[in-house]
């Protein structure tokens, strides 16, 4: 098993992190399932991490996670595991489930991720199908994969309170498709089980009540091992009423830069680490690595260029950016041949079934790889990615992946928290339909 190796003069921080970790995992493992006790995991994830060396966070949680086709293939057994036991606990008397796609039909890449998790479905034992939301979908469509697969989409078809297609009545909705532009008018109000819930999209969910949910459960973890929580968790600020076509909002924007900069700063000298402190200004909603921008120094979100005002003021879906989060800038010092590497955690329900590293050859450490012109590189999950290697030493790749399953799992309980509020807001909410709490 190989991982990226980090420079010299970095690597022994995390190195300590990850013997705290190592050292305290049986009662990290009696933690997590005393918090899944409580609390319902999501049906599946995907985590962003960055490790500095000095630093190994999460940056980013995606509850429609889109690159199943990116895992090493020989975990299938492991994927299929955990999603029979999600299967068992959400839903066990389901047979049928109805995969609800992004509208991707042309990034075949896409497509691919759906297929491979319609295939863990299936061998979990459920009959799938996939239901387009697209209107020129009007029957059933086969789309040929650059693997040699393919793909069959249907119409979806409204009865009543369900939906389903033509000649399949699914007992159980998995969507994977983040519905950035709202809930659409066919799946609102349904009956049957939606996986995750549809008011955890993008249109109504955000970035900074994840991360605040995550601030709670990293200071519980750290607590937990003797550690400070800083180095499991960057700092974060928002900015409400933003409109960067306007300019309106730069003053908040610049004003959380200057004290995030600030407080990085001053744990850097702590720390002894001679870098220079960045944030991460992006959406508080949305993704696929849009809306995102380094910044430096408080002056740089301050009269913006019309390209830079462009580029901050939509994600995906065209939707515009009405709020934005500043968050502290992790270096990603790993790398995978000439490209700057951050590993991508994947889970289903409570289990790490894999990743793999996003790379890109045209971005920096301080920059965001999500973007145009990324790969990826698997990860390396050959073994094992639940087991830690206590014998292994500095720089174990055993040790190494089991830190990084941990900080996405904690992320995952995050999720689970942020999911929680968002229900309960609902049901507080006037005239909300209990209905809504399971399709919204």
């Amino acid at each position: 098993m190989h991982i990226p190796q980090l420079p010299s003069g970095l690597a022994q921080p995390v190195v300590r992190l990850e013997e705290s970790i190592v050292r305290s995992q049986s009662g990290i493992e009696h933690w997590f399932r005393s918090q899944w006790q409580e609390h319902e995991v999501p049906f599946y994830a995907s985590v962003d991490l960055r490790n500095s060396g000095f630093k190994l966070a999460p940056v980013d949680t995606n509850l429609f996670p889109g690159g199943f086709n990116n895992l090493n293939p020989d975990l299938m057994p492991v994927c299929v595991h955990a999603a029979m036991v999600a299967v068992q606990k959400l839903c066990p008397e389901a047979r049928g489930a109805l995969i609800i796609p992004e509208n991707h039909t042309r990034n075949l890449h896409y497509l691919k991720n759906v297929a491979a998790l319609a295939q863990i479905v299936k061998l979990a034992g459920m009959n799938v199908r996939i239901g387009s939301l697209l209107p020129e979908v009007t029957a059933p469509t086969e789309v040929a994969l650059p693997d040699g697969g393919k793909l069959v989409l249907e119409p979806l078809v409204r009865s009543g309170n369900r939906v389903g297609l033509a000649d399949f009545d699914p007992c159980v909705i998995l969507l994977n498709n983040d519905l950035s532009g709202g809930v659409p008018p066919i799946l609102k109000g349904l009956e049957q089980q939606v996986l995750p819930p549809m008011f955890a999209g993008w249109f109504a969910r955000r970035k900074s009540r994840h991360f605040a949910a995550y601030d709670r459960v990293a200071a519980q973890f750290a607590e937990l091992i003797d550690i400070d929580p800083w180095l499991i968790n960057p700092y974060f600020a928002t900015c409400g009423e933003i409109n960067f076509q306007e300019k309106q909002g730069e003053e908040c924007l610049a004003s959380h830069v200057e004290r995030i900069l600030g407080d990085i700063g001053r744990r850097y000298r702590e720390y002894g680490i001679e870098r220079d402190p960045f944030v991460i200004v992006k959406a508080d909603a949305g993704t696929y690595g849009m809306g995102i921008m380094t910044v430096k120094d408080p002056a740089d979100v301050r009269g913006l260029n019309r390209k830079q005002r462009n580029k901050m003021s939509v994600v995906k879906e065209g939707l515009n950016v009405t709020e934005a989060l500043v968050q502290e800038g992790v270096y990603t010092f790993e790398s995978v041949g000439e490209a700057v590497a951050e590993p991508v955690i994947y889970m289903i329900d409570q289990f790490v079934v894999g990743g793999f590293y996003r790379v890109h050859t045209g971005r920096g450490p301080d920059e965001n790889l999500n973007a145009p012109g990324m790969g990826f590189a698997p990860l390396a999950f050959d073994v094992n990615c639940l087991l830690p290697n206590p014998e292994g030493g500095a720089g174990c790749a055993e040790n190494r992946l089991y830190a990084y399953g941990v900080i996405a799992r904690l992320a995952l309980l995050a999720a689970s928290l942020e999911i929680e509020g968002m229900a309960a807001d609902l049901e507080a909410a006037p005239a909300a339909p209990a209905r809504h709490l399971v399709g919204a």
